[in-house]
């Protein structure tokens, strides 16, 4: 299988909150591996209703937009925006 990312990806074990609009409550996930360009996010109660598009937020006060790339029952691999 080709690799297609544009760069590495590190394993990691982060905590983030995935915010879909203002209004609604912040989904939480874990950040199982990350690079410049994206990551993959583990979501507990699944992916079902995500948006492609949301922003992550990550710890430390860090504000990722992203857009999903593929999905699974409850992880998501999105590349940042």
């Amino acid at each position: 299988m080709e690799e297609r990312r544009r760069s590495g990806r590190f394993r990691v074990l982060k905590t983030g909150r995935i915010a879909t609009s203002d209004k609604a409550p912040k989904i939480e996930c874990a950040v199982r591996n990350i690079s410049d360009a994206g990551a993959c996010l583990q979501v507990h109660s699944g992916t079902f209703g995500i948006p492609r598009e949301f922003e992550l937020h990550l710890e430390g006060g860090q504000l990722k937009p992203c857009r999903v790339i593929w999905r699974t029952e409850n992880r998501l691999g999105v590349s940042f925006v």
